[in-house]
């Protein structure tokens, strides 16, 4: 709901109020954002008699008006606020001051979508839209303020756009997406840090003064700083206190900036404004993507909880928006690119016997493609390895009984490759200079539209060439000598802009194009996984780690902005490619099931015994896949957590335990998952919490019945066998396939009030005293996935 009286303006959600006005001056003053509340300007308005010392009347007319000294929806220098800005310009003078005064304002019921963008949409038309024109009468420039509210989320979302409206061109500098003033200063600011497998690390930085930047400079949204972030009192948890929760719709460089000034606070979200400059002609706009906001009266849970509804409510559109997501096999750390019909084939055999319903051929299957140094561009299948080539494979795959994907990184080319020698100009590279080189490609000039018209003609050759059903889209590599060959010297400024223009423009057609294909984003894992990106493709590769006690913090920390239902997650093998690490099948399967689950390895290489355990952990998914891939999402403790609740954390000096919940959107079902990350010896005493239940309802506890392998527990197995059992040895081996240990067993009926806010206590953990079926087996990297069945009362 949007209201406007006289000069005050409220944007209503359901539990949260946005409130700005616009002062004599014609500045549009922001008030208030927080808890839902009665907005009343002459209460709410910062009061002013003296100008403050040693700064800058805004003119004659208001002496008593300093702009360093407001709380404001846009700012920009020139007049007196020294402090970071929403714009920046360069008049064709030379001049960079900027006033940009109240105008007209006007609420719609239909959303003025972006031209040059993707963004947030309301299918069932229940947004409401702000738009508020500030005018630079001096400039002859204008600069509309777009606000959206989608009530039932608690979200509002922000943009901008300028207008030239004089005679000469206007050099834009600087033009974020949303402006936050906060009155406030004490604030902790989260984000999410990283690089190539290792993804969204959680950092947090107390705000006390100063400017903290949070930002990519690699013409991805990157792994190296998620846009997404989070400002939270000191005191705010996972289910208490105050926070907000800010993300950007775009896929490239962006940039967010928190800086603290006298008890304030600025918080501003867009485009990096490094290396960019758009020039804008008479006539000509400059739309920026659109920022994200959401605030939360009941800690990071809550916050959340917001941002997924919006996500698959906004966002995430099209055949998939609601769709459940297929169990995938993929053929890359089963084979990486030595592949060929047979040995796919027989690979697919397995997967189906397994219970696999769609089965992806990844990289490897084009042009010469033996390794990563040449064929990005020539996608044309390699006959040698594909006889009958895409066409081919895909009805062989279907022949079996599964659906058929493929792995493409249409971005790229080769050097070595026929289309770059056809075509060098089309590579983003800096004429006459040497190339520095990223995985031994180079990237396509997406700003060049006769770029975009190949890729869109070349990907639809190939997707309508056979049956696909799912499409990888992958983009192994960050930019470097950044410059378009089609763009002239004096713009090469917008080059990485024009390039996210030009790469969603693509998407944009080919998934209108091809609508029942389930497209999966992918940037060297991680690098690219963000708002943009979502609204063409429904999931995104989450990271190229598949290790699962790495998975697990990454997929924690991407639920804090993201919901689980967009993330692609895998099982792999062990020790994992990536760290080598040995870690329990269950356990595996465990974390990959909190989102879309797929395997990544070799079926034809495993045991009878792990085929029939994966075998029976699809057929789990597949009966709770609901709950998974839609159900609402907790996070509980993690792995950098000191919760006193446990006696391993503080032996441990730190988080050992990893907790989520999956409920129901009826809580008639939810499904737990408790983690250890490394034992501790002599705390055998554990409870798992769960959440959002129904406290009246009651349920049935449960966890699965595992049998684990007598090798597990090493030469232990000789205080209790008749014979000597020697490590490594024939008898070892012949026992450990006829003789299983019974898992423990937990079975309660119980309310949702005790599941919750009591937690069970879990039977003891192994501690080196003693084991039998009343014995946690619960060792390094062990997990337990509990369910919770609504049961009907009389």
């Amino acid at each position: 709901m949007i209201m406007i009286e006289k000069n005050l303006y409220a944007l209503h959600t359901r539990h949260t109020s946005y409130v700005f006005c616009v002062m004599e001056s014609g500045h549009p003053e922001h008030l208030y954002y927080g808890r839902r509340i009665h907005a009343q300007q002459t209460v709410m308005m910062e009061k002013r008699a003296f100008l403050p010392g040693n700064t800058i009347a805004y003119d004659s007319s208001f002496e008593n008006l300093s702009l360093e000294d407001c709380c404001l929806e846009m700012s920009s220098y020139g007049k007196g606020d020294i402090r970071e800005p929403f714009i920046e310009t360069e008049y064709a003078d030379g001049s960079t001051t900027a006033d940009f005064l109240f105008e007209s304002a006007q609420i719609s019921e239909t959303k003025c979508g972006l031209q040059t963008l993707p963004g947030a949409y309301d299918e069932n038309g229940k947004s409401e839209q702000l738009k508020v024109v500030l005018a630079d009468k001096e400039g002859k420039t204008k600069l509309e303020l777009y606000y959206d509210v989608y009530e039932d989320c608690d979200v509002i979302t922000r943009r901008a756009v300028f207008k030239n409206e004089g005679e000469q061109p206007v050099k834009l500098r600087r033009l974020m997406s949303m402006q936050l003033d906060l009155h406030r200063a004490d604030y902790v600011l989260s984000t999410f840090h990283g690089a190539w497998t290792r993804e969204m690390n959680r950092s947090e930085a107390v705000l006390e003064t100063g400017k903290y930047v949070n930002e990519s400079f690699t013409g991805t949204s990157s792994s190296r700083a998620n846009p997404f972030i989070m400002l939270g009192r000191k005191e705010t948890t996972e289910d208490t206190g105050e926070c907000f929760g800010i993300n950007l719709i775009y896929s490239g460089s962006h940039y967010e900036a928190v800086e603290v000034q006298a008890g304030r606070t600025r918080i501003v979200s867009g485009i990096q404004p490094k290396n960019f400059c758009f020039t804008v002609g008479t006539g000509e706009v400059f739309e920026t993507p659109e920022a994200v906001l959401t605030y939360a009266a009941s800690g990071y849970n809550q916050m959340s909880h917001q941002l997924h509804d919006f996500v698959q409510e906004h966002v995430v559109r099209g055949t998939w928006k609601r769709k459940l997501r297929p169990v995938l096999l993929n053929s890359w750390e089963a084979a990486y690119f030595d592949i060929n019909e047979r040995k796919l084939l027989r690979l697919a055999k397995a997967a189906k016997e397994a219970g696999i319903e769609l089965f992806v051929m990844d990289d490897g299957w084009f042009g010469n493609r033996n390794d990563d140094k040449s064929s990005l561009g020539d996608w044309y299948a390699d006959e040698k390895k594909l006889p009958g080539g895409l066409l081919g494979i895909a009805q062989k795959i279907k022949a079996l009984g599964l659906d058929f994907g493929i792995w493409v990184e249409p971005e790229m080319v080769s050097v070595n490759s026929r289309l770059y020698e056809k075509y060098p100009d089309w590579a983003a590279a800096v004429p006459g200079r040497n190339h520095s080189e990223g995985r031994n490609q180079r990237i396509l000039d997406l700003a060049n539209p006769q770029v975009q018209e190949f890729v869109i003609e070349e990907m639809s050759r190939v997707f309508s060439g056979a049956d696909i059903s799912y499409v990888k889209w992958d983009m192994n590599r960050i930019f470097s000598d950044d410059y378009s060959p089609y763009l002239p010297p004096d713009r090469q400024g917008e080059a990485a802009h024009r390039y996210i223009c030009g790469l969603y423009h693509c998407m944009d057609v080919l998934t209108k194009r091809f609508p029942d294909i389930l497209f999966e984003g992918c940037a060297a894992g991680g690098n690219r996984f963000d708002l943009g990106i979502l609204c063409y493709f429904p999931q995104i590769w989450a990271s190229d780690n598949t290790d699962a006690v790495s998975r697990a913090q990454i997929q924690n920390n991407y639920t804090y902005g993201y919901p689980p239902s967009v993330l692609s997650s895998h099982v792999s093998a062990s020790p994992n490619h990536q760290t080598l690490r040995r870690t329990p099948l269950e356990t595996r399967f465990a974390v990959a099931a909190f989102g879309n689950l797929g395997y990544e390895c070799n079926f034809c290489d495993m045991s009878k015994e792990e085929l029939e355990a994966v075998k029976a952990q699809i057929t789990l998914y597949k009966e709770k896949r609901e709950l998974f891939q839609r159900g609402i999402f907790y996070r509980g403790r993690s792995f950098s957590d000191r919760d006193i609740r446990d006696s391993s954390v503080l032996s441990a000096g730190g988080g050992s335990l990893m907790e989520w919940s999956c409920v129901k959107k009826d809580t008639s079902e939810a499904v737990g998952l408790l983690m250890n990350k490394l034992a501790v010896a002599n705390t055998p005493h554990t409870c798992f919490y769960a959440k959002g239940l129904d406290p009246e309802k009651q349920y049935h506890f449960y966890n699965r019945a595992l049998k684990y392998n007598i090798k597990d527990f090493g030469d232990l197995v000789n205080t209790a066998s008749p014979v000597h059992i020697r490590q490594d040895s024939l008898i070892q081996h012949l026992a450990a396939k006829w003789i299983k240990i019974n898992g423990e067993r937990e079975d309660y009926h119980v309310f949702g009030d005790t599941l919750m806010y009591c937690g069970v206590r879990l039977k003891q953990a192994f501690c080196a005293t003693g084991l039998n079926d009343e014995v946690r087996y619960f060792p390094d990297f062990g997990a337990r996935l509990y369910f919770m069945d609504e049961e009907k009362t009389r």
